[in-house]
């Protein structure tokens, strides 16, 4: 069994104590990146108002992009921009424009694209589905999955219920769960770094997975 470094007083000299602090850090670096990035370029107006909830989850969303791969035959990854949709009733408002405007993602150029129609769902690379959409998840992930479409929810159970990513609170905190299952199926990768800040990571495309 391996030693707790800082409990035993070791110095942080052996393999195992060394592996164990740069873990540590990506950690702690991956979570003030992926919570934190969209708004380094406000930081004026972070001064003067703490973010949303709403806006920390588009930060999110824009950041999920960069840790995850889609496969090259993808009619999206051949699209000359990088497409992050939200249906019309997205909860978001400006706060997608605001914070991702000038941005790009895997070189090419940030599109906000918002949907009418779930069949739409195929020309993109990050899907928000609203709360709204909740009548219509099933058909809208069975398109997404076809499409290699990277879904994110705040609808109860969605990492159980199909969907990739989902948004929870948790001590009035934004976190994320994982279904890498389902992430898979619709042969995407997702980085480990992004599993290691997900608060749960379900291995099994099922309910309980």
């Amino acid at each position: 069994m391996e030693l707790d470094c800082v409990r035993t007083g070791l110095p942080y000299q052996s393999k195992s104590c060394l592996r164990k602090k740069v873990q540590s850090g990506l950690q702690s670096l991956l979570i003030v990146l992926i919570g934190t990035a969209m708004f380094v370029s406000t930081a004026a107006h972070a001064q003067r108002a703490k973010p949303t909830e709403d806006q920390v989850k588009a930060a999110y969303v824009f950041n999920f992009g960069k840790f995850v791969k889609w496969p090259p035959s993808s009619a999206v990854t051949r699209d000359s921009a990088f497409a992050i949709c939200v249906f019309d009733d997205d909860p978001f408002g400006t706060a997608l424009e605001s914070s991702l405007a000038n941005q790009s993602l895997d070189g090419k150029p940030l599109a906000i694209r918002r949907l009418k129609k779930p069949q739409d769902a195929a020309g993109c690379r990050i899907l928000y589905i609203s709360s709204g959409q909740e009548r219509n998840l099933q058909e809208i992930l069975a398109v997404a999955k076809e499409s290699s479409v990277l879904t994110v929810s705040d609808i109860p159970d969605f990492s159980k219920r199909g969907g990739i990513i989902e948004f929870i609170l948790i001590d009035n905190r934004v976190r994320f769960e994982i279904n890498i299952a389902r992430a898979k199926s619709a042969d995407l990768v997702l980085s480990s770094e992004l599993l290691k800040v997900a608060f749960t990571v379900r291995r099994s495309a099922g309910s309980g997975g």
